[in-house]
């Protein structure tokens, strides 16, 4: 059942919001912010409550001898069209995460599988990067390493855009490849690994930092994998002593690098306490779609067969080429309805 009161609640404060913006009181970005959030709530609630009112308006038709005929000529189109804007509604009205409108961060490492499997690591960087590009969004690199053979050791990445969270926070665990290696002499099909973690990106009132919590060093920059070589000491490596979270930055400005070591920080550790208050929350139920155990596989890759497997809602797509090319609409798509029936299931039990 819907609640009336919850609506006119909703709709009462985008209307407040858009008379304070126009006012130009408070903060500006935060009201904007709200807005821009209620936004399409507001749309599909009006909507739902303008086909009330022509139902409620051909019913009372029907009393009407001269309009009888068209009220049941309406009625079934107007029935119709109910249950789709019902359920939109419910979707509308689901609890949202907070953090879906944030920038994101992705950190992604190999896993067993030795020189294939920071190959791999590299193919799925290229597949994010071709996804942020298709999507508009900016995908910068933070910090790199790589092998001989070009592979990727470990690589951190910032993606700037709308709702970049929201879609790609269900990249998060194992994804595992299943192809012949290029080092491979004797065409045997190999199994590797790389873990993907994606964080949002955190603000400075999302995590108190206490300086005497930090251990700063200076050191020299060899370059990432034989890049961005420097001769001065400018990479800096910030260590939290509280978690042991370490976290390194080598531009070739020291004072960019520390500002770029403390945005990562402070994204592992925001990162952090959602993961506490998602596991407290979720003691006694599996909702998690998005960020949950990062080392759980998620996917496989199976290369001889053109194959993508998602394994949290056992999604099978026999077009691999084009989801490496960044084609990941349909299964960010398939997760995301996925997470959301979890959720309205929740809410009815």
């Amino acid at each position: 059942m819907i609640s009336e009161d919850r609506l006119a609640r909703i709709t009462g404060r985008y209307e407040y919001l858009e008379a304070a913006m126009a006012e130009a009181s408070g903060d500006y970005a935060a009201l904007a912010r709200e807005y821009a959030e209620l936004k399409p709530v507001v749309e599909v609630v009006r909507d739902w409550q303008a086909l009330q009112g022509d139902l409620a308006e051909a019913e009372a038709m029907l009393e009407d001898p001269e309009m009888a005929a068209l009220a049941e000529e309406e009625l079934p189109q107007l029935r119709a069209r109910l249950p789709k804007l019902e359920h939109a509604l419910q979707l509308a009205l689901l609890p949202r995460d907070a953090a879906d409108a944030r920038p994101a961060m992705i950190e992604i490492r190999p896993g067993t599988g030795g020189d294939e499997a920071a190959l791999f690591a590299g193919d799925l960087l290229r597949m994010y990067q071709r996804y942020a590009e298709a999507r508009g969004w900016k995908l910068e690199i933070v910090e790199q390493q790589l092998t001989e053979l070009g592979g990727i050791k470990e690589v951190t990445a910032a993606v700037k855009g709308d709702n970049v969270f929201a879609r790609l926070k269900y990249e998060s665990g194992v994804h595992r490849v299943q192809r012949v290696p290029s080092t491979e002499s004797g065409g045997r099909i190999h199994t590797s690994a790389a873990t993907v973690a994606v964080l949002p990106e955190a603000e400075d009132v999302d995590i108190r930092i206490d300086p005497n919590d930090l251990r700063i060093d200076t050191m020299r920059a060899s370059g990432a994998g034989g890049q961005h070589v420097n001769t001065t000491d400018s990479a800096v490596r910030i260590t939290h002593i509280p978690t042991g979270i370490v976290v390194t930055s080598s531009e070739k400005s020291q004072h960019q690098n520390r500002a770029i070591a403390m945005q990562v920080l402070r994204n592992r550790l925001f990162d952090l306490e959602r993961q506490r208050a998602d596991s407290a929350r979720a003691a006694d139920r599996k909702a998690q779609v998005g960020s949950g155990d990062r080392s759980e596989r998620i996917r496989t890759y199976n290369f001889p067969q053109g194959r993508m497997t998602d394994h949290r809602i056992t999604l099978t797509l026999y077009k691999l080429d084009q989801v490496m090319q960044g084609d990941l609409d349909e299964i960010i798509d398939a997760l995301t309805a996925d997470h959301q029936a979890a959720l309205l299931a929740e809410a009815e039990g």
